[in-house]
């Protein structure tokens, strides 16, 4: 629904806390109550962030949920992943009004009935139908995720590979004609480029500095999907969330807003051959993830 772990949290807690002052005596139906207070305190945290968004520099995406590489996962990150949605959709839901994405999660996502969604948005049930519907067009034009994720990781792991070797022909092979690319820097300017569209024009922003910089990149599980972690001397510094899909790279969500970079990314991190060269004065601290496009080409 927020596209945040951080506000998902703070949602709960205010709903508890309006539950506490109201008390459960009076309330007859605890399981809708509790639907209507989360889903009123979502839309007001909606509206008050794309009200934020208004004088954000750049793109501005989701945080990302990494999973581990392990089986010692525990229970509640497990649970996590399990009900995490991919960057590429967040990104979609985040174009849709408050209402809009509202009635489509809990309809679509969790078969709440348009009754009981009319009076969270204060619309009739026909109109929160219709507000659903809106959503659901506009959710359709994102990639649909390739379901096998052994297929996901071995395009994620060639992507990485003909970044690293500065392989345009490979990249064009593996990144699908419409792929986009989109980066949050958390609206520091010059860091990276926010959005390029297109296999050519993404490839050649990866062969820019690939072969320095996608060595630091490590496959790692993001919001469920194949993506990777970018690993510092010291600590994660990225986040990259991929979309295969019909075994190409359709979208690419590059996150480097220190704030959304969780301080344990590093253990979802797999395959981390090069750690031993990381703390080299040519690591990743110094240029934090230039093989998804942080330069133009020239």
């Amino acid at each position: 629904m927020l596209g945040s772990v951080t506000e998902a949290e703070d949602a709960v807690q205010e709903a508890w806390l309006r539950l506490d002052r109201a008390g459960d005596g009076g309330i007859d139906n605890l399981r809708g109550w509790l639907t209507t207070v989360v889903g009123r305190v979502c839309i007001d945290m909606l509206r008050a962030r794309k009200s934020r968004h208004e004088d954000f520099m750049g793109e501005w995406l989701p945080e990302p949920v990494i999973g581990a590489s392990g089986e010692a996962e525990d229970p509640e990150q497990q649970a996590l992943l399990a009900n995490s949605v991919g960057l590429a959709l967040l990104v979609v839901l985040e174009m849709l009004t408050p209402a809009e994405r509202l009635a489509f999660v809990l309809h679509d996502m969790f078969a709440v009935p348009f009754e009981e969604i009319a009076p969270i948005v204060g619309r009739t049930p026909e109109t929160a139908r219709q507000l659903a519907s809106r959503a659901r067009r506009r959710v359709r034009g994102a990639p649909e995720p390739d379901a096998d994720l052994d297929t996901q990781r071995r395009v994620v792991e060639a992507f990485l590979a003909a970044s690293r070797a500065g392989d345009f022909a490979a990249l064009m092979e593996l990144l699908d004609p419409d792929v986009v690319f989109r980066a949050d820097t958390g609206g520091r300017p010059g860091i990276a480029i926010a959005h390029v569209e297109g296999a050519e024009a993404v490839a050649r922003n990866a062969i820019c500095t690939g072969a320095r910089w996608a060595r630091w990149c490590h496959p790692a599980l993001v919001n469920g999907q194949w993506g990777g972690v970018v690993i510092a001397p010291s600590r994660p510094i990225g986040v990259v969330g991929m979309t295969v899909s019909g075994g190409r790279v359709a979208s690419i969500e590059l996150i480097l807003d220190p704030a959304k970079v969780p301080a344990d990314a590093a253990r979802g991190a797999t395959g981390r051959a090069n750690d031993a060269v990381a703390g080299s004065p040519a690591g990743p601290a110094r240029d934090a993830g230039g093989a998804f496009g942080m330069r133009k080409f020239s």
